[in-house]
């Protein structure tokens, strides 16, 4: 008599009468279904505690009935009704033990003891640092402590005047343009009658004869270039002015245009353009060095003094 998915008391017993009556082993029927042979031994025997979790023992179950040539949905199903679902979670698959990692243990305790420790140092510096109780201070003590004589260190320290800030040795003087408060004294004050001063004052300096340089026996013959030289070019620039020291120097052509303006450096010179009508304006005219074609004309004999004279 053929045995069937009926026969048993279970249906691990079933499928094992089945396999034996096909004569098969357990190993070729683990070879077709890629079972292990020792899960399908344990359907075999009802050891159910030696399988995996719930969902592979059915899975293993269908395959099995499956490669015998029977029913595996009839055979989950027996299995289903002989071993319904507990209510209890189901186990880990095999080789997986239940445990806590030792690692997490040893986490755990060395952050206690960090803590533990930054506790017990916030501690100890605050009771270092809470003031003491203050001591009683007795009549006679403050009395004693009043005609007690003060001890040197005590001693007031005498302190002299206070000493002027330093002279800034960079900052030149302040400009005043030449002409402007003679121009303004001559007529009511307003800009028209200062600007008519000024024309006149430059119409009489144009009119002037000649002005020379006042020559100084110390004052190099040649010119040597001792820092930056600013204007036009030496082919076309034959009188140059430079600075013994630093000073302020204005050039102006004759229609007040400005050409030049700046404060010069001991060592820095100025080449004047080969223009008509030009008058320089200096600070400080012994301040300045002429020199014409290379050769000195001594310095300047005036704040404020025409160029083109030095040409002729």
């Amino acid at each position: 008599m053929t045995p069937t998915l009926s026969d048993g008391p279970n249906i691990g017993s079933a499928l094992k009468a089945v396999r034996e009556h096909q004569h098969l082993s357990l190993e070729s029927v683990a070879e077709d279904t890629r079972i292990r042979r020792a899960y399908l031994a344990a359907i075999e025997e009802g050891r159910l505690e030696a399988l995996p979790s719930r969902p592979f023992t059915i899975g293993y179950i269908r395959a099995y009935a499956r490669a015998l040539g029977l029913d595996g949905e009839a055979a989950v199903e027996r299995f289903r009704t002989e071993e319904p679902a507990p209510d209890q979670a189901l186990r880990e698959p095999l080789g997986v033990q239940e445990g806590r990692d030792p690692r997490l243990m040893l986490g755990a305790v060395a952050l206690a003891l960090i803590v533990a420790a930054i506790v017990l140092w916030n501690v100890v510096q605050r009771l270092m640092i809470e003031p003491t109780a203050p001591a009683t201070v007795t009549v006679a003590a403050t009395a004693q402590a009043k005609t007690a004589p003060s001890t040197p260190q005590s001693a007031a320290v005498a302190l002299g005047a206070p000493l002027p800030p330093p002279i800034e040795s960079t900052t030149p003087p302040l400009y005043e343009t030449p002409g402007l408060e003679a121009a303004t004294a001559a007529g009511d004050g307003s800009a028209d009658s200062a600007e008519a001063a000024l024309k006149a004052q430059k119409a009489a300096a144009a009119a002037a004869p000649k002005v020379e340089a006042v020559p100084t026996e110390s004052l190099p013959a040649t010119f040597t270039a001792q820092g930056a030289v600013y204007g036009g070019p030496a082919e076309t620039s034959p009188v140059v002015l430079q600075a013994r020291k630093p000073a302020s120097i204005i050039v102006r052509g004759a229609d007040g245009t400005v050409y030049f303006a700046r404060q010069l450096a001991a060592g820095e010179s100025y080449r004047a353009p080969a223009l008509a009508g030009l008058t320089v304006d200096v600070s400080e005219p012994e301040a300045f060095q002429v020199f014409v074609g290379g050769q000195t004309k001594g310095l300047l004999p005036a704040a404020q003094t025409p160029i083109g004279k030095f040409a002729q």
